[in-house]
């Protein structure tokens, strides 16, 4: 008779780290069986842009963790600043006017360093959240109460782009047009619709041009707002430059058509600035790089170099009026998070904003962006490698199995996350994107001697997977 075990029992055989996380722990973004089969990797220590694993073995951090670690792991100033505010006021609430102070210093540092606006408006105030997809949440239920506010409480429905990532709650999920976020939950919810993705390389029609492409992705987001009724949609949802879904640079132009066909049919534009935000494209915001011009604003991430969950909406004065307005007949704004404004999280935030400014770390992103370009485009002298692509502190590389057709590998082959194996292998961790595609967004702080010798580690791995490479084509 086969006697049924529990995870303690399996603990109890094994009582290893490995076997106890197994036994546990459900991670997420992971398959199962493959943690089952092959076991977690378990991070020990971090410093500057490396991150070294409980067997000793250190790692260039290519993606910043998750692109967020944007100051690098164990900065002392932003260490300093959780210990001191956790002394003073571990935690307290932003429900019914109350506050603390580094919330209401950050939220002033915030709207001092926003982004243009759209039409005449200017960023007026902030909301605080934990995370990009609670974030991205908030901003779907304002624009919902900025309309009902208007007397149109039918305009609600969110357009996204087609490979965007906004999140993974309900909503945010709904809005991020990725298969693995939506596949099993059933999901997207029927007011999230999708348009064009501005991914010139894999969307682009035979002897279109750029323009020609930008201009084709508005009259494609024109068409569905008109098939969908424009008293019908609220909002469009994008990324300055798409991060998970394979940081796909917009072409010119493109943001300043898909404004003008949001105008023309009141529809406002919130960018998700989760990734971009705080110095990643060459400026603070990827709104300002990509002339995004938005009536809100999304961020998290780098808002504290990851060191305490924290994001934040902007609003322009714009949406935040009405608001205003409505949440006074009402009698209450009544949206709001147990960890609103959190006095560490806060404190860290605005310690990590002031070391932006005082380090001039978006100068300095600026002065080595070049460099980082010369490297990534280098990469594209392997066969396998079809398209190379950067701006500021991010870039890709997309996988093909010839470039003169651009005819991809079989996805059943996972390419690049079999590439992203042997470049961990060789001491730099990088992450594998939808369509084949390898991503690179180090901390804001690396220098230029570590780009080139993080960049010597992927082309010697690349080098050994060229062989893989040729046996799948």
């Amino acid at each position: 008779m086969t006697q049924n075990t529990t995870p303690f029992d399996q603990v109890i055989a094994g009582n290893s780290p490995a076997s106890r996380d197994i036994a546990f722990h459900m991670h997420p973004y992971t398959n199962p069986a493959v943690l089952g089969d092959a076991g977690p990797h378990i991070m020990a220590r971090g410093n500057g842009v490396f991150v070294t694993d409980e067997t000793g073995s250190r790692f260039y951090e290519g993606m910043s963790g998750l692109w967020c670690t944007s100051l690098g792991f164990s900065e002392p100033e932003l260490i300093d600043a959780a210990m001191a505010q956790f002394k003073k006021l571990p935690f307290y609430h932003s429900f019914a006017g109350k506050t603390v102070n580094p919330a209401i210093d950050l939220a002033e540092m915030l709207i001092a360093n926003a982004p243009p606006a759209g039409g005449n408006s200017v960023m007026s105030k902030v909301f605080f959240a934990a995370s990009g997809s609670e974030a991205n949440d908030t901003a779907m239920k304002m624009v919902w109460y900025y309309n009902a506010a208007l007397g149109r409480p039918e305009k609600r429905k969110i357009i996204s782009r087609r490979k965007g990532y906004h999140g993974v709650t309900m909503a945010a999920a709904s809005m991020t047009a990725l298969a693995y976020a939506q596949d099993g939950f059933g999901l997207p919810l029927d007011f999230v619709k999708h348009t064009t993705a501005p991914d010139f390389y894999n969307g682009a029609r035979t002897g279109e041009t750029e323009e020609d492409f930008a201009s084709r992705c508005a009259a494609d987001l024109e068409e569905l707002i008109l098939n969908e009724g424009p008293e019908t949609v609220g909002a469009l949802f994008a990324e300055p430059v798409m991060g998970a879904g394979g940081v796909i640079i917009p072409p010119r132009t493109y943001f300043e058509k898909i404004r003008a066909v949001l105008s023309k049919y009141d529809v406002l534009l919130v960018a998700d600035e989760v990734i971009c935000g705080f110095g990643r494209t060459g400026n603070m915001w990827g709104s300002q790089t990509m002339d995004v011009r938005p009536d809100m604003l999304t961020c998290a991430k780098a808002l504290s170099s990851a060191y305490l969950p924290i994001s934040a909406v902007m609003l322009s004065e714009k949406v935040y009026a009405p608001i205003a307005k409505q949440a006074e007949t009402l009698g209450i704004f009544g949206h709001g998070y147990t960890y609103s404004a959190h006095p560490v999280c806060a404190a860290v935030a605005l310690r990590a904003q002031q070391l932006v400014q005082e380090r001039d770390i978006i100068g300095h992103v600026r002065r080595i962006a070049p460099q980082f370009k010369s490297r990534i485009d280098h990469l594209a002298r392997y066969d396998f490698i079809g398209n190379v692509r950067s701006i500021g502190l991010i870039g890709a590389m997309e996988f093909t199995a010839d470039k003169q057709t651009g005819k991809k590998f079989d996805p059943a082959h996972k390419v690049a996350a079999q590439a992203v194996a042997v470049i961990q292998k060789h001491g730099v961790i990088l992450r594998a994107l939808p369509g084949d595609i390898i991503g690179f967004c180090p901390p804001l702080i690396i220098s230029d001697v570590e780009i080139d010798d993080m960049f010597d580690r992927i082309e010697a791995a690349l080098d050994e997977f060229g062989t893989i490479a040729s046996n799948l084509v």
